[in-house]
């Protein structure tokens, strides 16, 4: 079945000759830029947005993943923070968010004279509420992962067949997701979440969310990573650490990461 699909992936990018991957380095695009790259070698290009939602540490994951790839890499600059409807944070800031990025990515395909943009939405995207899944229809946007079928467990069988390092690499989203949906989203905010999580990924943690709601820190981590995290000099040291980044109060979230767990879907 796998092997159908992958075949089924590679004659779309064969049918489109030439590609832009939006490209963030998490499994979905990145799975898209290796076969991309493999069909069509330097006619497949990512492009990641550096941005303030872009968590650094993500940014340069997303540059080494593309380098062992081999794939040409551009990063390339964005600033959601100028956009009034995103910064307002309703349901509609991924659509926001999507629809500038897909703006941007469109003349630079046109300079590049390459045949279509792609990103890395899979099967399972469809029950989810993803706002910018819209943006990207709009745009004419593919999803190659969509169309050969793929669902994310796939997607994940699929990289670690095709010997990609990340392709156990936890969901992860862009950072304006931790902020409650109907609070504004200013670049403070977005830079002590990023601190407060860096500092967690720091202590080995692997799967990751600090929810600030109104300069109150909710920590999550993975089902699997709880016991170390109620442990209790870990517990201080989280506390102690957040607290110096500014955040009035500190709870560590005793079931876990829960996607969703700030009005979004992260």
């Amino acid at each position: 079945m796998l092997d159908k699909k992958l075949k089924r992936l590679q004659h779309i990018f064969e049918e489109i000759g030439s590609v832009l991957v939006a490209y963030s380095g998490g499994i979905d695009s990145t799975l898209v830029l290796k076969v991309a790259h493999d069909v069509l070698g330097p006619r497949a290009i990512g492009v990641t947005a550096r941005s303030p939602t872009l968590p650094t540490l993500e940014l340069n994951l997303a540059r080494r993943v593309a380098a062992e790839i081999g794939a040409r890499h551009l990063v390339i600059e964005t600033d959601q923070l100028k956009i009034a409807d995103f910064v307002r944070n309703d349901a509609q800031r991924c659509y926001h968010c999507k629809s500038d990025l897909f703006e941007v990515l469109a003349p630079l395909k046109e300079a590049l004279q390459i045949g279509a943009i792609a990103d890395g939405t899979n099967v399972d995207d469809l029950s989810d509420e993803r706002p910018g899944l819209r943006a990207a229809r709009e745009r004419d946007v593919r999803s190659p992962l969509l169309e050969a079928g793929l669902s994310k467990e796939e997607t994940r069988v699929l990289a670690r067949e095709l010997g990609l390092s990340n392709w156990d690499k936890p969901a992860a989203a862009c950072l304006s997701s931790r902020i409650p949906r109907g609070t504004p989203i200013t670049l403070a905010k977005l830079s002590r979440v990023e601190q407060a999580e860096a500092f967690l990924l720091k202590q080995g943690f692997r799967q990751v969310r600090v929810r600030d709601d109104r300069g109150a820190a909710r920590v999550e981590v993975g089902q699997d990573e709880l016991p170390r995290l109620f442990e209790r000099p870990m517990q201080d040291q989280v506390t102690r650490a957040l607290t110096d980044l500014g955040f009035a109060t500190v709870t560590l979230a005793q079931g876990g990461y829960r996607r969703g767990g700030a009005n979004g879907r992260a």
